[in-house]
């Protein structure tokens, strides 16, 4: 996969700044273990992708945290929203002269390294790859040149993204993903074994 990138947006792990809708059922402490958990487990299917790898921290670069410096090259996220946050990742990575380039968010239980594998591969002969997520938003979104688009007259954070992204490519030749779940709040992690101990305080 030469000349990939994998551009990953976290927020760093602080008490009571992460996961806060998840916070308000489970409280503050279980949010941010969960959050962790989960940083952890894309750490787990990142890091031996052969593709470059950009992290990029909500409030400031932690030199000594996960995020192996040798693997990721660290940066901070630029803009007053998620669209123009990401807009700004892509940008760089274009800038740089990478010519096939992913984004993830950093709370995706369900994917795997075979999975960013396949949307790599179909990002080499399709214009655009994304994943969509059962909220009505995408917990993936790849593209092969610069469209800035994609970032605005979105009403981030609600169930419109997906369907509002797809129409500004309808033209493009597209690879959609399996459809997912991020996590965001409990009733998306209630029913997952891997949750069970951090929920054991929690009445259903």
């Amino acid at each position: 996969m030469k000349n990939s990138l994998l551009l990953i947006l976290t927020r760093n792990p602080e008490l009571g700044k992460c996961k806060t809708r998840l916070a308000s059922k489970v409280g503050d402490k279980t949010a941010l273990d969960i959050y962790q958990f989960l940083l952890d487990h894309t750490v787990s299917f990142t890091k031996e992708l052969e593709v470059e790898k950009w992290v990029y921290y909500s409030e400031e670069i932690w030199e000594d945290d996960i995020w192996d410096n040798k693997i990721y090259q660290k940066k901070l996220q630029i803009g007053e929203d998620l669209g123009e946050r990401m807009m700004n990742a892509f940008k760089e990575g274009f800038q740089a002269g990478f010519d096939n380039i992913i984004i993830i968010g950093s709370d995706m239980y369900h994917l795997d390294q075979s999975d960013m594998a396949n949307a790599f591969s179909k990002l080499q002969n399709h214009d655009y790859v994304v994943g969509p997520a059962e909220d009505g938003g995408y917990y993936l979104l790849g593209m092969k040149s610069f469209n800035s688009q994609l970032f605005q007259n979105k009403n981030w954070g609600t169930d419109t993204v997906l369907q509002d992204t797809l129409a500004d490519i309808k033209n493009e030749k597209i690879a959609l993903l399996e459809v997912k779940n991020d996590v965001d709040y409990y009733e998306d992690i209630k029913d997952i074994k891997a949750f069970e101990p951090f929920l054991k305080h929690i009445e259903k």
